[in-house]
């Protein structure tokens, strides 16, 4: 039995498929299958029902496979250990975002912190909130940058700073007279949103709960969209509004910053959080990262607020 061997074990638990795991691992599949073949004959055991599609892993399989991640981390972490005492900051940290931060808030720490820490590779992935749960408890991503909480027992959440959300505007919607805006004033009817998996949907209707009932209409243009700054662009075309996040104004032009409307109190806020799974690794990488990215933002945003904390 050797650590390749359990490696590939694990990468064809996770993928369900022979030909993912192999180029996860980067290794060709007729390799890869060669080595799980191996173990299976070395233990006398079948780790795999390769009938199935996907490929399901038998009883036994998970056994080991569970074993197998656990000794594994255990190896990782000696090397971990190490570094730290050899006071050396190197190595990779895969770091999942959501789609509503990463355009706005990578550029004010990614720089700075590789200008620091030349000798750590950050690996970026622009994933949905229950996609980083699930690629953290595979081991496939470090830690997630998310809104929480996510109320997952399995996952750690660490605050990293609070965002208050902020209404964009068409210059031809009634509510465009207003200097600050109510939550009472919200409708789902005029309100442009992300589409289905985006916490920040799921945020937006929670915003405009309490009016969707007697509010809620039926708008002569739909459109759903996964990204924040398409739903922009319709606002400038004098459709409706959206909300949104407050780092989104970050390089915003002077003329369309008219269009934003901040929120009477109570204002709602969300938290944005490290999720790392309880057995993480690479900690003194994860602590480093957090504090630049803390270091980057406003003093004002990394403290809690008395506002609306919005759950999703």
């Amino acid at each position: 039995m050797t650590i390749i061997q359990l490696e590939y074990v694990i990468a064809v638990d996770t993928y369900k498929n022979f030909a993912e795991a192999a180029k996860s691992c980067f290794v060709t599949q007729p390799t890869l299958s060669m080595q799980i073949k191996k173990l299976e004959e070395e233990m006398n055991i079948l780790l795999f029902d390769r009938s199935k599609k996907p490929v399901m892993t038998t009883e036994i399989g998970r056994k080991v496979i569970d074993q197998a991640k656990i000794g594994l981390k255990e190896l990782r972490r000696i090397k971990e250990l190490v570094n730290e005492e050899k006071e050396t900051v190197s190595g990779e940290l895969r770091i999942g975002i959501i789609p509503t931060l990463s355009p706005y808030l990578l550029p004010l720490f990614v720089a700075s912190f590789i200008k620091k820490h030349p000798d750590v590779h950050l690996v970026f992935e622009e994933l949905l909130t229950e996609q980083i749960a699930a690629k953290l408890n595979n081991d496939l991503l470090d830690v997630g940058i998310l809104v929480s909480p996510l109320e997952n027992k399995n996952l750690v959440e660490q605050s990293l700073f609070y965002e208050s959300f902020v209404l964009y505007i068409s210059t031809l919607h009634p509510l465009n007279t207003k200097s600050k805006i109510s939550l009472k004033d919200l409708s789902l009817k005029d309100m442009w949103l992300l589409k289905e998996g985006h916490c920040f949907r799921s945020q937006t209707i929670n915003i405009c709960s309490e009016n969707m009932n007697e509010k809620q209409g039926q708008n002569p243009l739909r459109f759903e969209s996964g990204h924040i700054e398409t739903l922009k662009k319709i606002v400038e075309q004098d459709f409706g509004y959206t909300l949104l996040p407050e780092l989104a104004l970050n390089g915003m032009s002077a003329e369309n910053k008219k269009r934003v409307r901040v929120f009477e109190s109570p204002v709602p806020v969300r938290e944005v959080s490290f999720v790392t799974h309880r057995s993480y690794l690479k900690q003194k990488l994860i602590g480093l990262l957090k504090e630049e990215i803390q270091a980057s933002l406003p003093k004002e945003m990394l403290v809690k607020k008395e506002q609306r904390l919005i759950k999703w």
